[in-house]
């Protein structure tokens, strides 16, 4: 299952990651924050995933790259911090971060939510202008 809050105090949504994630629950994710329109336009994400046991596969990552292609179109650019703190989780979100940075779209992963807030509370966003 994958939570989201959109935190108005910070300006960051909070995605979290919890049990078993397929990769029908992170299209989902995808296609759910693509149709927000009350987001930023420069949205910066929190995902925590410390909790989740990601059931993919090295192919779903070039499935999940270009979904995520395709919600960028609604924004001027995203920022994601993502927290994970398991082998296989810190893999495929490596392998993710690779395939998936462009200008509209950065990722970064961490193993503290310490690291991760930080990195997005103080990134010059000037730097995808």
């Amino acid at each position: 299952m994958i939570k989201t809050k959109f935190n108005h105090q910070t300006g960051i949504l909070e995605a979290q990651y919890i049990g078993n994630i397929t990769l029908k629950d992170i299209l989902d994710y995808i296609d759910a924050t693509k149709d927000n329109t009350t987001y930023p336009r420069n949205l910066r994400i929190l995902t925590d995933a410390s909790q989740a046991n990601m059931l993919l596969g090295h192919n779903d990552i070039e499935t999940i790259v270009n979904a995520n292609n395709e919600s960028l179109k609604n924004y001027n650019y995203i920022v994601d911090a993502l927290i994970v703190d398991k082998p296989v989780e810190t893999a495929l979100s490596l392998f993710f971060k690779l395939l998936s940075e462009n200008n509209k779209y950065k990722a970064k992963v961490f193993s503290t939510p310490e690291g991760a807030e930080y990195w997005l509370t103080n990134l010059d966003m000037k730097s995808f202008a």
